[in-house]
């Protein structure tokens, strides 16, 4: 039988068109076709028995298919003649709105929402909906959404994930169950040519704790920082869930957790899980696509970073990309602090293995710039716990933490900050825990010792659940001659003698943009630590002296992609001096690689 002379004549006059649907599928499922577009009741008991159908989709979309595609969704900015083209009459208003005018009706919705985590899910929903204007929101307006987007909303965000998700695929998300077909489950993401991905376990997400896989919003919220501060296309990027259960009791009660239901695996099955996933990775994407381990347990991460680190550049932002951070700031105030850098002495004051992540970055930088060693440099470096300054006299390797062991030295038993500093006087102070609570704030007493022996010391209030001290204190109390750089944004402090004190925000966001674009346009196989401490350099070197002399140590957020095309520059080359970049010959001005590769957010015209 001649199947167009079955069908209604509306369809006959498309039967090509219906061809190509019916080809897609066997000749049951054809048979299915015309039975439902006939209105078959054939195909409705079908249908209620459960019988199954295939899926499909074109690869060239138009109309209700395209607006509802967030990569190439524009809105109301579809322009007459696209509306016409690409069968979008009648589906939007009449209005044709520019890009501008659709961000600046962004912001009054963001700005009339009560509170940062709804203002989240306000810009959740708009990457759902148009990524090119949600890049752009954030790029234009970084200042003031750089806390929505990540810390310290995107952590309340991780607690809610049950009751927020979205079927829309936003990550990958492997267990230990997919043992053995972790490579066919990296074929199932719809992107091919990923270079870049954020991986986390969800073990420790900031002072949080264990938030399982709910903690794949952290992962969610820096590929966006990549794109919007470093110009990654957001097409080449993937963030990762590793899903090997959670210790937390709570989510492990509760109806609406998303996650595997039981207890962390720990050990062998995990390392094996995470080789099979990094090797799948490495088959998939090549030795050059960059992995950013992130928001897990130090001993893990530092374990995996030892592992693969040769394999292709990895990296942990929060011990790496931190302590660069901090590194840079320390840099930025050498012209008004004076002296070298070598000329510092640093306490760091905390828990957890950060401060020593970022006392060995500065160990490392100094023995790269003078004549010492790495031994030496880490002589003007300190530590204090909750049990006071760390020295030979407390404890040794059976009763300390492995972290701690290389700035363990010798001096007198001190039980808390005031006496440690007192002691040791310091020109740098930096607070930084990752457990909670810090154990030492930064007192009057404290503030007071530090500016009496030097002219401009430096205060880095940096615990994220609770700062040492707030930036007006540490002005206060240094007479307005420390210099201030904190974790989250604060604002200008007015100080006895009239003038204003701007402090600085000291976040990893500076450095982690610029050290993935330099590794994608040099293609290197590795990152190395004298490349992060190239990335320092570089985020000190765009620190203006007005800016300085109000007493920021950090350039202002607004000029982060220029600031990410420097660290991008500094990176590249330092690749190319060590003879691991793989994108040959090298391009003759690589600050302006790093520009014309940045992804730019407006929208697109369509044919």
């Amino acid at each position: 039988m001649n199947l167009c002379k079955t069908l209604p004549s509306f369809l006959r006059r498309s039967h090509t068109s219906l061809g190509v649907l019916i080809n897609a599928g066997d000749k049951d499922n054809a048979a299915d076709t015309v039975r439902y577009l006939t209105g078959s009741s054939l195909h409705e008991e079908e249908d209620k028995a459960g019988r199954p159908t295939t899926p499909w989709v074109r690869q060239v979309i138009s109309g209700v298919d395209l607006m509802r595609h967030p990569k190439y969704n524009k809105g109301l900015a579809f322009s007459d003649t696209e509306r016409d083209r690409l069968y979008l009459r009648g589906l939007l208003p009449p209005a044709v709105l520019s890009q501008e005018v659709q961000l600046e009706r962004t912001l009054l919705n963001i700005r009339s929402k009560d509170s940062d985590l709804e203002k989240s899910t306000y810009l959740q929903g708009l990457q759902e909906r148009n990524e090119r204007l949600f890049h752009r929101v954030l790029l234009e307006n970084l200042e003031e959404l750089l806390p929505v987007v990540y810390n310290p909303t995107v952590r309340l965000a991780c607690q809610k994930y049950g009751l927020m998700f979205k079927s829309l695929p936003r990550g990958l998300f492997i267990t230990l169950e997919d043992r053995g077909r972790v490579f066919r489950i990296l074929k199932n993401w719809p992107e091919r040519n990923v270079k870049l991905l954020v991986v986390s376990d969800g073990e420790r997400v900031g002072d949080l704790g264990d938030l399982g896989v709910q903690a794949v919003g952290v992962p969610i919220s820096k590929i966006s920082l990549y794109t919007a501060c470093g110009g990654i296309p957001p097409s080449i990027t993937m963030p990762v869930m590793i899903d090997v259960g959670t210790d937390n009791e709570e989510l492990l009660r509760s109806p609406f957790y998303v996650g595997v239901r039981h207890r962390r695996v720990r050990g062998d099955p995990y390392y094996e899980l995470m080789d099979e996933f990094l090797t799948a990775v490495k088959r998939r994407f090549g030795n050059t696509v960059l992995v950013q381990f992130e928001e897990m347990a130090y001993d893990n991460a530092s374990k995996l970073l030892n592992m693969y680190r040769t394999e292709f550049p990895c990296f942990n932002d929060d011990m790496t990309g931190v302590a660069a951070a901090v590194l840079a700031g320390i840099m930025a105030a050498l012209p008004k602090t004076g002296g070298r850098l070598s000329d510092h002495r640093i306490v760091f004051a905390g828990e957890g293995a950060v401060v020593a992540c970022i006392a060995e970055l500065f160990a490392t930088a100094v023995a790269t710039q003078t004549s010492q060693t790495v031994l030496d440099a880490r002589k003007r470096l300190w530590l204090v716990d909750s049990q006071g300054l760390v020295t030979r006299e407390r404890g040794d390797s059976s009763t300390l933490e492995s972290y701690k062991l290389p700035y363990c030295h010798a001096g007198p038993d001190c039980r808390d900050l005031a006496s440690a500093v007192k002691l040791l006087k310091p020109t740098v102070l930096v607070g930084l825990s990752t457990h909670g609570a810090p154990p030492f704030p930064f007192t009057p007493e404290v503030l007071q010792a530090m500016s009496e022996t030097c002219k401009h010391p430096l205060i880095f209030p940096l615990s994220a659940a609770m700062p040492e001290c707030t930036a007006a204190d540490a002005h206060f109390y240094t007479e307005g001659r420390a210099l201030v750089a904190t974790e989250q944004k604060v604002e200008p402090v007015a100080m006895a003698n009239g003038r204003t004190a701007v402090p600085a925000q000291c976040t990893s966001t500076y450095i982690f943009p610029g050290v993935a674009l330099g590794a994608l346009i040099s293609r290197c196989t590795k990152l190395r630590d004298e490349q992060f401490i190239a990335a320092a350099e570089a985020v000190s070197r765009m620190v203006t002296e007005e800016e300085l002399s109000r007493g920021s140590i950090f350039p202002a957020l607004s000029k982060i992609r220029d600031v990410s095309a420097s660290v991008a520059k500094a990176v590249a080359q330092k690749a190319y001096e060590g003879g691991f970049a793989t994108a040959l010959p090298k391009p003759h001005n690589l600050y302006d690689a790093a520009r014309q590769g940045m992804y730019h957010p407006q929208y697109r015209r369509y044919r």
